[in-house]
């Protein structure tokens, strides 16, 4: 049975993804390495900590001799590396915790996955033809657009955040694995992704449980700001794509061509709660304006057609059917 690694898996993205690609890949078994800082939560994978598939591993990715403990032990021919500080906000008052873990980190996956996979330049030991290393990026790194345009695979690096800059860089490290080395890499950029088990620190569960707890919902500066939105889902159904048929060396941008401004999506979570958990006042009535973040990007948008033609993706939820599955399943949450 083949092995893969995946890390940061008890992270939202990497907890959405475990249990799809699990039940979508039988002859596969996943070791989640995870270090669970505050934004990891084993309770995300409940589904699947019994399988006989799956095996938790909590670590750290800067401690390489535990990375090539476990290479050694499980034998991977496959990586797919979620595990990253990924809070703006955060990385404003703290980036070398970014820089530690999104760009060291990655270095050492890299470079333990290479040693055990290669003898040489563009030669693969027997056994690991096909070992794969998907690095899992952010459309963050384009740093920010204007009214209009969109982020494609060839748009110029120009990240804004020390979290972003972090992420570019190790963008540009997992290039270099391939161009130096020949290493089997492919790198995916997402849009915003939303669904279920995100972080209560991002902007979407904040607006629900600030809703819900009667609080003032914070949206920064005039809430103009465009994201475009992918439902977390999607986004797993794309790696895995991009995994298993993704051509070697590339980058595969991920996008829902959901572009939404924050205010909007304050107004469309308040008005779902409003019909299917109504209080006295509409929840609209909590919104409240706080100062702009600093070096807030003003819209990001991605043209997912390389991922659309190449490997036959398409997002299926748009914006007003996946926000409400995510309102669902905050709502079990909180009450």
């Amino acid at each position: 049975m083949q092995r893969i690694l995946i890390t940061g898996g008890a992270g939202f993205i990497g907890s959405n993804f475990i249990p799809y690609f699990l039940e979508n890949n039988k002859e596969i078994a996943v070791v989640n390495l995870d270090i669970l800082t505050y934004a990891g939560d084993l309770s995300n994978l409940k589904e699947v900590e019994d399988k006989p598939r799956y095996t938790f591993v909590k670590g750290d990715i800067c401690d390489r001799s535990l990375i090539e403990e476990l290479f050694q032990k499980y034998n991977f021919t496959g990586v797919i590396h979620f595990a990253a500080e990924s809070h703006v906000d955060n990385s404003i008052k703290n980036p070398d915790a970014f820089v530690r873990t999104n760009v060291f980190g990655t270095f050492n996956l890299l470079d333990v996955a290479k040693n055990y996979w290669m003898n040489s330049p563009n030669k693969f030991k027997e056994g690991f033809e096909n070992a794969r290393f998907h690095h899992i990026s952010t459309d963050e790194v384009y740093g920010t657009l204007g009214e209009t345009g969109l982020f494609t695979e060839d748009t110029s690096y120009a990240p804004n955040s020390p979290y972003s800059a972090s992420k570019a860089s190790s963008d540009f490290m997992v290039r270099s694995y391939f161009h130096t080395y020949g290493m089997n890499v492919v790198t995916t950029n997402c849009s915003n992704n939303y669904g279920p088990k995100q972080h209560n620190e991002k902007l979407i569960p904040t607006i629900i449980r600030k809703a819900l707890s009667g609080e003032n919902i914070p949206i920064y500066g005039d809430g103009k700001n465009i994201r475009d939105w992918l439902f977390a889902l999607d986004h797993c159904k794309g790696i895995e794509l991009v995994y298993k048929n993704g051509k070697l060396g590339e980058t595969y941008n991920i996008g829902g061509k959901n572009e939404r401004n924050n205010l909007y999506i304050a107004d469309k979570i308040c008005a779902i709660l409003d019909e299917i958990h109504p209080k006295e006042k509409s929840y609209k009535e909590q919104v409240s304006f706080v100062k702009d973040r600093p070096g807030h990007d003003f819209r990001y948008a991605i043209d997912a057609s390389k991922i659309e033609n190449e490997l036959g993706w398409k997002a299926e939820e748009n914006f007003e059917s996946g926000i409400k599955k995510t309102i669902e399943w905050y709502l079990k949450k909180y009450q």
